[in-house]
């Protein structure tokens, strides 16, 4: 894959990462939030084994042990993500979970970060103060701060996840499979405990939400896990996360322009604020990481 095709490969998985949040608004509710996680993972496990094929018979049980206790962790990730993006807008919830990209340094107890990330993440902290106030100031509604705790979330499942690989040979595919596997089973045991069962509410589906079911967990989880795996390994760090770093905008525009999410003047600068400070913090950090530096975070699509 070209250094020009890995950009817009990259470019590519920040626009269905920033549509994700809409899909998701439009497929799930309050009460079917581990059906709609059920289903999505379920299949997105069926196609990523398809791939792996052969791969899958040299499991080993370091890769399953590591891979269920980070698929835990993935899983609470989706959970508030899902039933965060269900209480607020998907503008709103892609931009706050931009604030994954300033916690994860934090939590992974980045050595030697310099000042001005401290700056930026400030930068990203008030865009996202401002986000929550667009409709007018008082306490953050339920879901932004249901979609703050998945960013926290997230930044703990990267750090979790560079502490179990850190100085192992681990499979990252087979790893994946098994966390995928994790979050579909923990949402299928909980669907019928928590709200609609997963054969009542796959009846119910309609074309159209089978179909933003399959963008979901085709184009979403396994497209964008695969595409990311093989471009960057021809791509720089620092491009990595410049890309990956636009998803918050594509959320904002799509929820915007396809929802119809309210624009004010509080959620446009809370906006610009959020991505300045991603993209600052991402740029800052990548020439001290060196080239190891992935942007772990997206070691399993967003």
């Amino acid at each position: 894959m070209p250094n020009r095709t890995a950009d817009l490969a990259l470019l590519g998985v920040a626009v269905v990462w920033g549509s994700s949040y809409l899909a998701t608004k439009e497929l799930a509710s309050g009460d079917t939030v581990f059906a709609v996680l059920a289903l999505r993972f379920v299949i997105a496990v069926a196609a990523l084994a398809v791939l792996a094929g052969s791969r899958l018979r040299r499991i080993t049980p370091e890769e399953l042990a590591s891979g269920m206790l980070c698929g835990v962790v993935l899983w609470a990730v989706y959970s508030c993500e899902t039933y965060g993006v269900t209480r607020t807008s998907a503008s709103n919830a892609g931009l706050l979970m931009a604030l994954t990209i300033v916690v994860t340094p934090l939590l992974c107890g980045a050595r030697s970060v310099p000042a001005r990330f401290y700056a930026a993440g400030a930068t990203a902290v008030a865009g996202c103060v401002l986000l929550t106030q667009s409709q007018g100031f008082g306490p953050p509604g339920v879901g932004d701060v249901v979609i703050g705790a998945a960013a926290v979330l997230r930044a703990g499942h990267v750090a979790l996840l560079g502490r179990m690989t850190a100085g192992r040979e681990l499979d990252v595919t087979r790893m994946a499979l098994v966390q995928l596997m994790t979050v579909a089973i923990l949402s299928v045991s909980l669907a019928s405990a928590t709200g609609e069962p997963v054969d009542t509410i796959a009846l119910g589906m309609r074309r159209g939400d089978w179909l933003v079911l399959l963008y979901l967990a085709l184009a979403c989880t396994v497209f964008a896990f695969v595409v990311q795996v093989r471009a960057v390994q021809r791509s720089t760090p620092a491009r990595v996360s410049l890309l990956l770093g636009t998803e918050p905008l594509w959320a904002a525009v799509i929820g915007a322009a396809v929802a119809s999410d309210p624009v004010t003047v509080a959620g446009v600068c809370g906006a610009a604020l959020v991505v300045c400070g991603a993209v600052w913090g991402q740029r800052v950090l990548a020439p001290v990481d060196g080239p190891a530096a992935r942007d772990e975070s997206r070691v399993l699509p967003g």
